[in-house]
């Protein structure tokens, strides 16, 4: 009779077992569909961010190199010309991020860094454990009591 509830047992724990492992699985699924999902959006207002930009400061440097150039077209000095060459280099920068390949050349040297130089991603001291998170939170409450 024992052995017969002891078996049921065993086999009721089983499959209490084997649901917590599918249960732990599909919300770990879920979790990084939603990072996913987050990071998405993030990456989208981003870039929409970066367009919205670029009309605005498109406007003040074709104004800004229009101006310039008439400038010293008048005055015959060459040297209104100098500011249009750094306004020039943000501009092309934001066109890249709203519209061009910056960020697929920024995801491959990432994944590039990911793969050849991972020493330099290593946190001081190491990775956070449980043990010593617990360190710190008993020293800081031990702190707050000893007030």
């Amino acid at each position: 009779m024992g052995f017969i509830f002891s078996k049921s047992m065993n086999e009721n724990m089983k499959n209490q077992r084997e649901f917590t492992v599918m249960h732990s699985q599909l919300q770990l699924e879920r979790q990084l569909a939603m990072q996913n999902e987050m990071r998405e959006r993030q990456m989208a207002m981003q870039i929409a961010w970066s367009r919205e930009f670029l009309k605005y400061f498109g406007t003040f440097f074709g104004i800004a190199t229009i101006s310039l150039t008439s400038g010293a077209i008048k005055q015959k000095k060459p040297a209104l010309l100098i500011p249009i060459v750094p306004l020039s280099f943000i501009f092309t920068y934001q066109y890249d991020l709203g519209y061009g390949t910056l960020l697929q050349r920024m995801k491959r040297e990432a994944e590039d860094i990911l793969e050849t130089e991972k020493a330099k991603l290593e946190l001081p001291k190491g990775m956070i454990t449980f043990e010593s998170l617990e360190k710190v939170r008993r020293e800081q409450s031990r702190f707050v009591t000893d007030k």
